[in-house]
């Protein structure tokens, strides 16, 4: 394989674009894949590295929204119901384009009282119907002694019986990269740690952005036909950078996760709490070998690295706790982080109280675009739809969108069986993680750390391997010890101790491959253990 060269990545920056995407999250990758695929020329920059915020701290579910259908329904509203439909059509291309980083998971439902089984047996099997073709699997009943056999942990006191019903499950931060590398073998620039400081502007219409390498510190203006705002929650803050006066069009909530043992949890079961005690859902499941449970959604400000409050992790401790047979305390987490959510109101619409989930494009006076809100779920859909409206309003003649039956990197000649197989060369959770996370370039890590003498793991307990951090750094744009220890493998999501006591062998692997000086090695190394060690 070709390495990436991020020199030459900056060089290739200061051209002329048709398109500048601002933003390297789930919208933004998304954007600039399908802007590349359609013959644009494409330039994505990201402040931070790519799923540095919203994008890789998500509920890992790719769904269609079974809260959201239970609010269509009994509020009449087509618009809803059809949210959860296309949600649903674009979860099994989900599926279908990143085989090795999503796949199938079931939820189980406990219920507790007995007017409550026909109530949600009927909404999921509604939820499956919605689907149609795109189903992927089917919703049943199962009596209380049934329930308590699939998903053990549960408290038997009072269970009537649980629903399952099948969603997604996926590595967000993964598939945001296999996003980032599709679009830059289509042809797109993608450059993270990149930030946008300023607008180039003629005759009162953005032309460009001034941009900022946050790792070298140089400066250099790009110029583009037109440019995207996908920056998430911080959308206002960067319109507001193009024109002060612009009305707001976001409001944000948090969502914080934590990250348990995986006891709490079977392997191969979700739970779904439908309803807890200010009425929400909350979800409980399993992840990468531990367990996974959030969400919470309260108001927030926007700030650049929210953090979980005690009170958001202990609404989701006491939750857990009147549900579960195991003690949960605080002890228990292993991590947690916190998510901002974006709620985006349409500056265009008469009631702009009408907050919604759902995704908004609109262009400002100064001809800057921004697609605000949707979920993981519709990443491509919203791609499309926002280049979709570039065509349209600016007369480009493109081609139809490809990007529902474009595999994505690593899926291409992904075998289901590579696991398997790659089990007899090396253990089998190392296996495991390699073909979930690689997938067909799963053999060519192996093949780096039979090259390289990296077999060693980072971290006792943990299958990643020293092999991974070349790998990264050559071919996944991984600039920082952080970048790579919270995305290219998810280590410092699931263990903060753990990622911290990895960070010496990241950062000399690293400094080989990068040519860092001591020094430089030594300030990115703190740099990352003093985030890590905030963690709650």
């Amino acid at each position: 394989m070709e390495r990436i060269d991020r020199r030459q990545l900056v060089r290739a920056a200061e051209d002329r674009f048709d398109l500048l995407v601002i933003g390297g999250g789930a919208t933004g990758a998304g954007v600039a894949l399908e802007a590349a695929t359609r013959g644009l020329k494409t330039l994505l920059v990201e402040k931070y590295d790519f799923a540095a915020q919203t994008s890789s701290r998500s509920t890992k579910l790719v769904h269609g929204g079974v809260r959201y259908l239970e609010a269509a329904i009994k509020r009449f509203d087509r618009v809803q119901w059809n949210l959860v439909r296309d949600a649903l059509r674009e979860r099994a291309t989900f599926l279908r384009i990143a085989p090795h980083l999503a796949w199938k998971i079931e939820l189980l439902t406990p219920l507790y009282r007995a007017y409550e089984i026909p109530y949600y047996l009927t909404g999921l099997k509604l939820y499956e119907a919605l689907a149609g073709r795109a189903g992927i699997g089917r919703a049943y009943f199962l009596p209380a002694a049934s329930a308590k056999a699939r998903y053990p942990q549960l408290k038997p006191e009072g269970l009537k019986g649980a629903v399952v019903y099948a969603d997604g499950q996926f590595d967000d931060a993964r598939m945001n990269l296999a996003v980032v590398l599709t679009a830059l073998e289509a042809g797109a620039v993608a450059l993270n740690h990149a930030e946008v400081t300023g607008f180039l502007f003629e005759s009162g219409r953005v032309v460009g952005a001034e941009v900022k390498d946050r790792l070298s510190g140089g400066r250099f203006a790009v110029r583009a036909d037109m440019v995207v705002n996908a920056t998430g929650p911080f959308t206002d803050r960067l319109r507001r950078l193009a024109d002060p006066e612009a009305e707001p069009m976001l409001v944000t909530s948090s969502g914080v996760h934590l990250v348990l043992p995986g006891r709490y949890a079977p392997m191969d079961t979700g739970l779904l709490i439908p309803k807890t005690e200010d009425g929400r859902v909350l979800f409980v499941l399993p992840w990468e070998g531990y367990t996974l449970a959030g969400t919470t959604d309260e108001p927030a400000e926007v700030t650049e690295h929210p953090r979980p409050s005690e009170g958001e992790i202990g609404y989701i401790l006491r939750h857990l706790s009147r549900h579960f047979a195991l003690e949960v305390g605080r002890e228990q987490i292993r991590s947690a982080w916190s998510g901002l959510r974006p709620l985006v109101r349409d500056p265009r619409a008469k009631d702009t109280a009408q907050l919604a989930r759902d995704h908004v494009i609109h262009e400002e006076k100064n001809g800057l675009v921004t697609i605000a809100g949707g979920k993981w779920t519709t990443y491509r859909k919203m791609a499309e739809d926002l280049v979709d409206y570039l065509d349209r309003t600016r007369g480009l003649g493109l081609p139809a969108s490809r990007t529902a039956g474009h595999v994505l990197v690593g899926g291409r000649d992904y075998d289901p069986e590579e696991e398997a197989e790659l089990a007899l060369q090396i253990d089998p959770d190392t296996a495991r993680h390699l073909a979930h996370t690689y997938g067909d370039r799963a053999r060519a890590v192996l093949a780096l750390a039979r090259e390289r003498d990296l077999f060693s793991r980072l971290v006792p307990g943990q299958p990643f391997l020293e092999a991974e951090v070349v790998w990264a750094a050559r071919y996944e744009l991984a600039e920082t010890p952080l970048d790579f220890v919270e995305r290219r493998v998810r280590l410092a999501f699931l263990e903060v101790e753990a990622a911290r006591k990895a960070l010496p062998r990241i950062t000399e692997l690293m400094r080989e491959e990068k040519g860092w000086s001591a020094s430089e090695a030594e300030r990115l190394r703190k740099q990352a253990d003093d985030w890590l060690a905030l963690a709650p």
